[in-house]
């Protein structure tokens, strides 16, 4: 298990000037720490419109907080960015993200993972970093209604935890990723033996405990965490919670858990932190 901060970086100023200096990021995990895919994210001032090429790359993009558009370059088909929303771009998506009224906040997962330091070429791209997955034949955007109406959401029969998969095994990116609400209260013994699962707080305050070593972990919002095979863990909700968890091996969507709080292998397991 280990812990990450979006918060820690931002009081660093840490931040990676994006978009010709049009934006910025806030990477808190990447290649090196061995989960097969990075998490950043980018912050977008109001007046901005980037042109952008994943040409190397996978990017899921889960919008946090403002409004804006999408649209690709090559159509002209336009969406409109709202917060919830989960669109997704590669190597054949020339697009442009333009926030003309709000700032935009951004979750941002590649694969390949990057490094850290890339920063946009003239192309809207960053440098090769590894071999990027199939993924589907272009870009496109879900929204969590979508999802849901697509089957793939769980919910506790307590109605205390629910999950919208929003990204699964079947869109070939190489992970997944979940939306998940927890209510006040809430507790849980979870061991992901057969993934790797990082978990960016969005909204709330838990505890998670090392049940290894007996260390307990206080999480609030912009906080990160990431469990793998060695790490029996348990979560204590001190308020509602909602959090974005990111699998890899991606998940079916269709998965609960068992008696141990695991899910069934679905694929190789990454290496992790050395």
């Amino acid at each position: 298990m280990f812990i990450r901060s979006f918060n820690a970086v931002e009081k660093a100023g840490d931040f990676v000037s994006i978009s010709h200096g049009k934006s910025r990021a806030l990477r808190v995990i990447l290649k090196s720490d061995g989960l097969g895919f990075s998490l950043s994210e980018a912050r977008c001032g109001a007046g901005n419109a980037s042109k952008l090429w994943y040409k190397n790359h996978w990017e899921a993009n889960y919008v946090r907080a403002g409004h804006g558009a999408l649209v690709n370059t090559e159509t002209g088909q336009t969406w409109s960015l709202e917060p919830g929303l989960l669109y997704c771009v590669g190597p054949n998506d020339r697009h442009s993200v333009v926030n003309s009224v709000d700032p935009l906040r951004i979750v941002s997962v590649f694969n390949p993972p990057i490094e850290g330091f890339e920063t946009h070429d003239e192309d809207g791209a960053y440098p090769p970093t590894g071999t990027p997955p199939a993924g589907p034949p272009k870009m496109f955007v879900r929204s969590q209604k979508e999802a849901r109406d697509a089957g793939n959401f769980m919910a506790t029969d307590d109605g205390m935890v629910t999950s919208v998969r929003m990204l699964t095994a079947a869109d070939k990116l190489g992970f997944s990723l979940n939306r998940v609400s927890l209510k006040a209260s809430r507790e849980q013994d979870l061991w992901y033996k057969h993934h790797w699962e990082a978990n960016l707080v969005l909204n709330g305050a838990f505890d998670v405990t090392d049940q290894a070593t007996g260390e307990l972990h206080s999480l609030q919002t912009g906080d990160v965490y990431c469990v793998g095979p060695e790490d029996r863990h348990h979560l204590h909700a001190r308020s509602d919670i909602e959090l974005i968890s990111i699998f890899n091996p991606p998940l079916s969507g269709q998965e609960s858990h068992d008696e141990d709080g695991s899910y069934p292998p679905n694929g190789p397991v990454p290496p992790g932190p050395g």
